[in-house]
């Protein structure tokens, strides 16, 4: 285990709140993981008084990881942060034996929480999504987050199958990536109060805690993580006008991280502000075309994170 059971912390779903960063795997320039770098992030992080991590998901490349890889990065993530905010296991496929395979792995780990997204690729169904999701909950017992990114993944969680899944025992919430506030308010209407809702965009943040939700899963928090944490909490406690502030005040940001492809800006940013020694991505991505590159510098240096 990555720490004694009695100095380390349990965190239970009502921990899992404000900034969670949906932090980057660094790799080395031969495209092998940077276990270091990935040390110095996480460490960066808890210095910098980030909420929560999600390791692995779909800013942590998981998709060009191999089971090997994935538990080396889950390691060393527990090893520095387990105790000291939720750690966010990713562990979702587009194969609901893998995905069990991989969530009994996180949990014997010592995941606070697992992410699990929808199968793409496969299509299913409603039922089809509902009853992947409930033999990986029936075959485990750490808590799980939904994940629903319907541009990634061509299949969409209906809010209704959200309700049905949020009667699940350690079905705890959802990450709600699809950018439609009229998704996200008939969770809220469905699910009720116990059901934990984050933002998976940093668009949407701000409107989305304001209907209710716990939390934002934040690209941004990659680059700028000491602000996203004081926007979520300034949200946390019902402060409106400043989180409207740092909001607006954030945007430009939050658009540039989707210049290119994610996480291909951010990993971009943090090798120009010096956090990780490359911007390597996993083929098929590809390293930022020069045009956005500019671009990413011009507000990186308009946010102070690099000299002009």
């Amino acid at each position: 285990m990555p720490c004694g059971k009695r100095s380390c912390k349990t965190f239970g779903p009502e921990d899992i709140k404000g900034s969670i960063v949906a932090i980057v795997t660094p790799f080395k320039e031969d495209g092998t993981v940077d276990e270091e770098g990935f040390q110095e992030l996480v460490r960066w992080h808890l210095k910098e008084k980030t909420h929560g991590l999600v390791v692995v998901g779909t800013t942590g490349e998981s998709a060009t990881l191999s089971k090997e890889e994935k538990a080396r990065v889950f390691e060393i993530a527990l090893k520095e942060a387990k105790g000291k905010v939720p750690v966010i296991l990713g562990t979702g496929t587009n194969n609901t034996a893998v995905s069990i395979e991989l969530t009994k792995m996180a949990q014997e780990m010592g995941a606070d929480a697992v992410l699990m997204v929808t199968p793409y690729y496969n299509k299913p169904t409603q039922e089809g999504l509902y009853r992947h999701y409930e033999a990986v909950a029936r075959a485990v017992k750490v808590p799980i987050i939904l994940y629903n990114v319907p541009g990634r993944t061509s299949v969409s969680l209906a809010p209704e199958t959200v309700a049905r899944l949020s009667k699940i025992r350690n079905i705890i919430g959802i990450k709600e990536a699809t950018g439609c506030m009229k998704q996200a308010t008939e969770i809220f209407r469905l699910t009720g109060n116990k059901f934990r809702v984050f933002s998976g965009d940093d668009f949407t943040a701000y409107s989305l805690m304001a209907l209710g939700g716990h939390g934002v899963i934040s690209v941004a928090a990659n680059v700028v993580p000491r602000e996203m944490a004081r926007f979520m909490e300034a949200c946390l406690k019902g402060k409106w006008d400043q989180a409207r502030k740092m909001h607006l005040k954030l945007y430009p940001l939050f658009k540039a991280m989707f210049l290119e492809t994610n996480p291909v800006p951010a990993k971009t940013a943090l090798a120009l502000m010096g956090r990780i020694g490359s911007p390597t991505v996993r083929l098929p991505l590809a390293l930022m075309s020069e045009a956005n590159l500019e671009k990413l510098r011009a507000i990186l240096q308009e946010y102070g994170l690099i000299e002009a």
